[in-house]
């Protein structure tokens, strides 16, 4: 079993980085974004050399977290942890870079950050159409920084911890490695469920903010599901 996030990230792209491995659907806006393993993991380097290079982290530095499961949020969280962050989501505490959802920026902003960023996590990753104050852009920022990252050997303070929980919750949930999850965002808020669990396994994620029950049967069968954190 790897013994860090990165690594956990690593093996699951490395399966087949051209699969679907996180597929995010909001039934209330219709969204729909597909993530190979490759795709993800240039936005997880990007996310990475952003936090070296603007917010200077380095490992077990913490970053705060104030965002719901999105796709985007699995960007953050896995940058964050591929170099060797401590995620930290509450309560407020002194942090290098904080990154916050549009509607808890203000909360965001009683944070002691060296950065911040705030995330409109809207349909085609469009950018915000008003950046708070004091608060940069993180989609349009993070473009600027480089494909490629390199994740350190022993990951961050807490991965050990983390791993161990995700393979634990992989183990209860029934998943394995080839396994398409379909995750109720509402219902699993935590990462280590809806975002490091199927990793562990080997899985790929479909995940559903606001699910539309009404749209259910129709999307076991089109994303192929073969397991359900419902």
């Amino acid at each position: 079993m790897a013994d860090n996030i990165s690594r956990v990230f690593a093996a699951a792209v490395a399966a087949d980085p051209t699969r679907p491995l996180l597929t995010w659907y909001d039934d209330a806006t219709g969204d729909r974004t597909e993530l190979s393993g490759a795709t993800l993991a240039n936005w997880v380097a990007k996310t990475a050399n952003l936090l070296v290079d603007a917010a200077a982290l380095a490992p077990g530095d913490p970053v705060g977290v104030l965002l719901p499961p999105h796709w985007q949020t699995a960007a953050v969280l896995l940058g964050a942890w591929s170099v060797g962050a401590e995620v930290v989501t509450a309560p407020p505490r002194p942090v290098e870079a904080v990154f916050a959802a549009a509607d808890r920026t203000d909360e965001a902003a009683g944070w002691p950050a060296g950065e911040r960023y705030a995330l409109a996590l809207a349909p085609l990753a469009a950018p915000l159409r008003q950046v708070p104050a004091g608060f940069v852009d993180y989609v349009i920022e993070v473009r600027g920084h480089g494909d490629h990252f390199t994740a350190g050997v022993t990951g961050g303070p807490g991965d050990a911890d983390l791993v161990a929980r995700a393979t634990a919750r992989a183990a209860e949930f029934g998943l394995g490695a080839g396994d398409r999850v379909l995750v109720d965002a509402a219902r699993h808020p935590d990462p280590v469920d809806w975002l490091l669990a199927p990793l562990t396994a080997g899985a790929s994620i479909v995940l559903c903010g606001h699910l539309d029950p009404a749209r259910l049967a129709g999307r076991r069968d089109s994303e192929k599901v073969t397991a359900e954190l419902a």
